[in-house]
């Protein structure tokens, strides 16, 4: 990360992790733009113009890219139209926030709409391409990068995708989403560490639950802790009392019980546990990412759960300014969009020009965001430092820190 003498340049006008940082690159730092001292009223002058999608046409040669006045281009694919538009408008707005903190006048950031679909994600990627972008930001969800992947591989250009679609991953195509495998595995050594050995779950049956259920399998089994019980329920159920009545019946032995919903879904299944039998005050509740959210513990059956989650300080002040630039409070998946475009916007700086290899991507060291330490792997996965999170009626609290360094992580 970078030194001292550069965060006293900084003054701290930015919160620490909201720039990012390539250990190798540390002298990057001083050079970083930063925003004014102050609250600012209004959002940043525009410096990026959306593209609309463009009609899908079969895969041709792409031309050679236009060369743009020594810019680097890099193109930011996001859902502006569509269901997700008011999303995909917030994580655009995030990636200003980076390109007018980090970058300069060298990176010239391209926007393009993929409607939400995997068909208009592709035609956006072409586009892109087209235009001569060296890297993708994006896109956002599983298909639309399914979709984008080999239009990207094909030029050899390399995606830094939002999704949590484990399969998507590799051949260029880098996950930046937040994985559920790792919050769980996280989550699981620190209760085996605290006393645990018994673990059950209760998990929708849904694509999430089923990765969550097969990430505290391998979880427990690292830990030669012992699964007790597995039970799914049908998310779309009007009411889950029999499923957890006949859950709690058969977890008696249990130390601590995985929950991987969120919302109000998790609300209404939390208080259904001790009403059936399951004592929080015995059995230790424990989350994903989901639960990484205001008002959880407003249900009193929660107070006191555990969660791993990347360390929330950064963020704090991250949800600050961009309040202050927006006029309204940034979705949780802002952040995401934040450190890809200030990932590109460092790596757009190499010490021999721009540099989106495999090997600056997947340095080893890793980098520091707003969601604090994260390195790529080669398999195109994202690791992360996280932290472990206890609810609190009044929010959150870290009762174990995440690490600073990937040393740590690693010994």
């Amino acid at each position: 990360m970078f030194g001292r003498s550069c965060r006293r340049v900084l003054g701290w006008r930015l919160a620490a992790a909201a720039l990012l940082f390539l250990s190798a690159l540390a002298l990057q730092a001083c050079k970083t733009s930063t925003i004014p001292p102050g609250q600012p009223q209004a959002k940043p002058a525009p410096s990026v113009a959306v593209h609309p999608p463009a009609p899908v046409a079969p895969a041709v040669p792409l031309p050679a890219p236009p060369e743009g006045a020594g810019k680097t281009r890099v193109a930011l694919l996001l859902p502006l139209s569509g269901p997700n538009a008011e999303l995909g408008s917030a994580m655009l707005d995030a990636a200003q926030m980076a390109l007018f903190d980090v970058a300069d006048n060298a990176l010239e950031l391209m926007p393009h709409d993929t409607q939400g679909t995997a068909q208009g994600a592709a035609a956006a990627a072409q586009a892109a391409l087209g235009d001569g972008a060296k890297l993708i930001i994006g896109p956002l969800l599983a298909a639309e990068v399914e979709a984008v992947k080999p239009v990207a591989q094909g030029a050899n250009v390399p995606v830094l995708a939002f999704s949590t679609s484990t399969q998507l991953a590799g051949g260029g195509t880098y996950l930046m989403g937040f994985l559920p495998q790792q919050e769980i595995t996280r989550v699981i050594a620190y209760a085996h560490a605290k006393g645990a050995n018994n673990f059950s779950v209760l998990a929708p049956r849904t694509p999430y639950g089923e990765v969550a259920v097969s990430a505290l399998r391998g979880a427990v089994a690292a830990q030669n802790a012992t699964l007790v019980r597995i039970d799914f329920y049908d998310p779309g159920a009007p009411d889950l009392t029999p499923a957890v009545k006949s859950f709690a019946a058969q977890v008696q032995n249990t130390d601590a019980v995985l929950l991987p919903e969120g919302g109000a879904r998790l609300k209404g299944l939390a208080p259904l546990l001790p009403y059936n039998g399951i004592d929080p005050a015995k059995v230790h509740f424990l989350g994903t990412g989901l639960w990484d959210e205001p008002g959880l513990g407003s249900e009193p059956a929660l107070d006191g759960g555990w969660y791993a989650a990347p360390p929330p300080a950064n963020r704090a002040d991250f949800e600050k300014r961009f309040g202050d630039l927006y006029h309204h409070p940034p979705p949780r998946l802002a952040t995401l969009a934040y450190d890809a475009t200030a990932l590109a916007a460092v790596l757009a700086h190499g010490q021999n020009g721009p540099d989106f290899s495999a090997g600056a991507l997947t340095n080893p060291s890793g980098f520091a965001g707003v969601d604090g330490i994260f390195r790529l792997r080669p398999d195109g996965l994202i690791e992360r430092g996280l932290a472990v999170l206890e609810v609190e009626h009044d929010g959150s609290k870290v009762i174990d820190p995440a690490p600073q360094t990937f040393q740590a992580v690693t010994q």
